[in-house]
């Protein structure tokens, strides 16, 4: 069965993107991060145009994270405060990585920026997860511990810069500077590559701000949610790049998808789970980095341009 994206500009197949939405939200629900950063690339590699793929998932982050959000909220597991430094600096971010955006499709540069993007962030990311679960593994197999946080009295220079502030729930007093200004480099890559970037945050927010876990899940999800919000508008109203029925269809596949992710993931080691999550994104970023090495099968396009009087 298929249908026409309007957006898109090509018909595509209901059952498979309702397949890709499902299998995206179960590895979502399995790993409790938002499915964009593995979604997108999907989308690419089916064929859709990289600037609607980036644009329109967007709409099924803001979905699938808003339950997680509200269900923190009612928990208790969500620092509002902290939350909001994030947003402010994600707000800012999403709007530079949505005009950086603009500008890259303009300039007839913009699959080449997503390509280069992807394979820089998920090699470092994934390098960096591989490398902590194999030493946390190896720890554990030679009988020792591995030590997650800091001694008490321990400081990280970062978090004692100026205007620092008291988050009591998150149990933390440290320099907002640092907060926002990570929080802006999410919101920007959030905004370029339609990502909701939890796979970031969560890893940032434990091992960097040494939030506690009780509260680190609800508080990504929170400004997850929030600054993508706003960059889908933005690209909705500046690039006129969302389409409407690919959203549904990938928000309908994905709230069953997570469903039995979520279930699956329960049983799931900390050093297990790490370790495919890298193996993931390392293989993503290879499937992109092969982008830019290997000859395309159709290495000219035609296009209409403007004639000048």
């Amino acid at each position: 069965m298929q249908i026409y994206l309007p957006i898109a500009e090509m018909p595509v197949s209901v059952l498979l993107i309702l397949g890709m939405g499902a299998a995206v939200g179960f590895i979502s629900g399995l790993f409790g991060i938002g499915g964009g950063f593995l979604m997108t690339p999907l989308l690419i590699f089916l064929g859709i145009p990289p600037a609607v793929a980036v644009a329109t998932q967007s709409a099924q982050i803001v979905a699938s994270s808003m339950t997680s959000v509200l269900g923190a909220l009612r928990r208790g597991a969500l620092d509002l405060k902290l939350g909001g430094f994030l947003v402010a600096g994600g707000f800012v971010g999403s709007a530079l990585g949505v005009w950086f955006f603009a500008a890259a499709r303009r300039a007839g540069q913009l699959d080449l920026v997503i390509v280069i993007s992807y394979v820089t962030l998920f090699t470092v990311v994934g390098s960096l997860m591989m490398k902590e679960s194999i030493r946390e593994f190896l720890t554990k197999r030679k009988g020792g511990s591995v030590r997650l946080r800091r001694r008490a009295g321990e400081h990280a220079p970062y978090l004692g810069l100026p205007a620092r502030v008291r988050f009591y729930r998150s149990k933390l007093y440290a320099s907002v500077i640092p907060i926002v200004g990570f929080a802006l480099f999410v919101g920007f890559a959030g905004a370029l590559l339609g990502i909701g970037g939890g796979f970031i945050v969560v890893p940032a927010l434990l091992y960097i701000f040494r939030v506690p876990t009780t509260v680190v899940v609800g508080t990504s999800q929170f400004q997850i949610v929030c600054t993508t919000l706003v960059a889908l508008i933005l690209h909705a109203v500046a690039n006129q790049a969302v389409d409407i029925v690919l959203a549904i269809l990938l928000i309908v596949g994905g709230v069953f998808g997570a469903q039995f992710g979520a279930r699956a993931g329960r049983n799931l080691r900390a050093e297990l789970f790490r370790f495919l999550l890298a193996i993931l994104l390392l293989a993503v970023g290879l499937r992109f980095a092969m982008e830019l090495v290997v000859t395309p099968a159709e290495p000219f396009s035609i296009t209409v341009g403007e004639t000048r009087t």
